[in-house]
This record gives structure tokens, sequence and C-alpha cells, in this order.
């Protein structure tokens, strides 16, 4: 019965890590996306300075 119990957690904590990846992942893509689409709506408006608004520090 211990074996069950133990093979059941190891496969919820690799669930869990794979979901953790793949939202690690879609945040950095989504975050590359944004800045790229940032940079482009920047060049249009010709300016080379980044439009007013808020802003996110993120401090690793």
């Amino acid at each position: 019965m211990n074996t069950k119990f133990a093979a059941s957690v190891l496969t919820a904590l690799l669930y869990a890590q794979g979901l953790l990846g793949f939202a690690g992942l879609a945040t950095v893509l989504l975050r590359d996306r944004a800045h790229a689409s940032e940079l482009v709506t920047a060049s249009e408006m010709g300016t080379s300075e980044m439009p007013s608004g808020p802003s996110l520090l993120v401090v690793r």
C-alpha cells in the first residue's frame, strides 16, 4: 500500500512540475512577444522612446 501511495505522490509531483514548466515557457514566449510589439509600436510612432505607461520591474 505504501508503494502505491508513493507512486501516486511522485506522479502528482511530476504532473505539477510539467505544468509549472509549461507556464514558465509560456511566460517567456509571451513576454518576448509583448516586448517585440512595443518596439514595433514605438517605431511606427516615429520615436525611439518607449511608450509611456505602467511599467513592471522584475527582480530575479
